[in-house]
């Protein structure tokens, strides 16, 4: 899987080099570069092989991959901020507002969350008109207030909470902060084909689950050297996480259930979502 999702990577590299030399030479543009570099480019992966189980050639997917990827590198770059989590180091390397200073973090954030609609709904990427107009209508509800920046404003009423966290409502905040972009990607091929997507975001739904929890697992138990940025500071902010509210072993065996019952989903597809099936028993495994 990690030599799949480097693959991956170097190809929505060099779309985004593509797609950002095409800009007017700035500090910002410099900025937007820097943050949509590296990552594990698993909502990519999600888009790119959905799109192959419905015919839909990686010409044409390529947009709506680099998309979601542009939209989460922008979460990222806000995410890290002083005002909200005040990381120095993302992905191995110096946070935006590190390398430069908030005011361009903020910009070059805002850049990337409007550059991913224009990746989302640009005519090289779904043959329709149709399908363009849901990808980016859809993407809008995956970030806004009814999903990202909503589970992201409930993270931080968690932690300013002295409640012990309850399971229910760790699940549905992470629901909404994380699994919402991994529903969409993993839906975006049947989008792009006009399709039945319910199989699909069934997946997606077990397996962003299966994912954060696993995140929570590594700030617990993982070295910022293999994470490629700073751990224990979830545990020590008092953030709502499945380890918080469940402690560690029951949190791993959770992550277990949750990545077989995303295996399962992908029943309709037989053997052709083997690689899919492969990314959720990795997205439990992983230390970073």
């Amino acid at each position: 899987m990690l030599e799949t999702l480097a693959r991956v990577d170097d190809r929505i590299q060099a779309h985004f080099d593509k797609v950002l030399d095409g800009l007017a030479p700035s500090g910002l543009a410099d900025a937007m570069r820097h943050a949509v570099r590296g990552g594990k480019r698993v909502r990519a992966l999600l888009v790119l092989e959905s799109a192959r189980l419905h015919g839909i050639g990686a010409e044409r997917a390529i947009w709506p991959a680099s998309a979601i990827e542009a939209m989460h590198a922008y979460s990222l770059v806000h995410d890290d901020l002083p005002c909200m989590d005040d990381d120095l180091v993302r992905r191995g390397l110096p946070t935006v507002h590190a390398k430069w200073n908030e005011a361009t973090a903020v910009l070059a954030g805002d850049a990337l969350q409007s550059l991913a609609f224009e990746l989302a709904a640009h005519r090289d990427g779904a043959e329709t008109p149709a399908a363009r107009a849901e990808l980016a209508f859809e993407l809008a509800r995956a970030a806004g207030a009814a999903g990202m920046a909503l589970g992201q404003s409930r993270d931080m009423a968690a932690e300013a909470s002295a409640a012990q966290p309850d399971p229910d409502d760790v699940a549905e905040l992470q629901a909404l902060k994380t699994g919402a972009l991994i529903e969409w990607a993993a839906a975006a091929g049947p989008r792009m084909a006009l399709a039945d997507s319910s199989a699909l975001r069934a997946y997606a739904a077990a397996l962003g689950r299966a994912f954060q929890i696993q995140d929570d697992v590594i700030d617990v138990a993982g070295d910022a050297q293999s994470a490629g940025k700073a751990v224990g500071k979830d545990m020590a902010a008092g953030k709502a996480t499945f380890v918080s509210a469940l402690g560690l072993e029951p949190a791993r065996q959770r992550a277990s259930e949750l990545a077989e019952e995303a295996c399962a989903a992908l029943a309709p597809y037989g053997n052709e979502a083997e690689s899919l099936r492969d990314l959720a028993r990795f997205a439990i495994l992983r230390s970073a």
